[in-house]
Parts: structure tokens; sequence; C-alpha cells
């Protein structure tokens, strides 16, 4: 299990593989290997998401997930991400992997605690509630 935070380290959730980043510059340029969301879905503090990709293994894989930093100003707030697959295999197998990552960066000061995730690639928005 990867417990480590990118720039904020006072977050660290034993639950979670990893934490969401919040950064606008990474959000819009980030590229992706190709990959499928199979399922999404919130437990808790984390994100769940259940990907398949072609590979020669998941040993190799990387991932982020990292907010744009916009918040939509509604009832409740809606925040907009993407999910980054890192893989340089060339094979033709195909892996399906399940990780998750610490929501925690992304709770509202002073909000309904609840926020909407729009998660790029994902066909319905999730609504995390904290």
């Amino acid at each position: 299990m990867n417990m480590q935070c990118e720039e904020n380290d006072d977050i660290v959730d034993l639950d979670c593989d990893f934490a969401v980043a919040i950064d606008k510059e990474k959000y819009d340029g980030l590229e992706t290997a190709s990959f499928k969301i199979i399922s999404a879905e919130i437990i808790d503090d984390c994100l769940v998401i259940k990907i398949g990709a072609s590979g020669c293994s998941t040993d190799n894989w990387s991932f982020n997930l990292v907010d744009s930093g916009a918040i939509a100003e509604s009832s409740p707030e809606q925040r907009y991400l993407k999910f980054q697959l890192i893989n340089n295999e060339v094979c033709l197998a195909y892996f399906e992997k399940t990780i998750s990552f610490n929501l925690k960066p992304l709770q509202i000061d002073n909000s309904v605690n609840e926020v909407i995730l729009h998660i790029e690639g994902l066909e319905s928005s999730l609504n995390y509630t904290y």
C-alpha cells in the first residue's frame, strides 16, 4: 500500500492508496494512457475506482487523480477531476486493477458537507458527502 501524499503531507489516510491532487496546471496538461473505467464509488472518504487497460502487468502502472481547482458555485458545489493512468508497457494482454484516492482535500469549508464530483470519462457524477 502506498501512503505517499504529494503536497499535503498532513492528510494521511491509511485506508486509501493515494491522495487527490488539486493542480490546475497539471489538470489542464494531463495526458493519460488508454483505459476504461469499470466502476467508481465513494466509500467513506475514498474514491474507489476499478479500471481496465492493456499492458504486460499492473505492477508498473502509476495513477493520479487531479482536480482542476475550480469550484462551481451551486448547492452542493461541484468539482472537476481527471484520472490519469501512466502505463508505458506495450502488450496486448488486458488487466483490471482497483485503486483508491483520499478525497479529503476536496472538502469545501463552510459548505453543505457535500460536493458533486465530475470525473472525466465517468458517465455519471458522484456525490461525495462528508
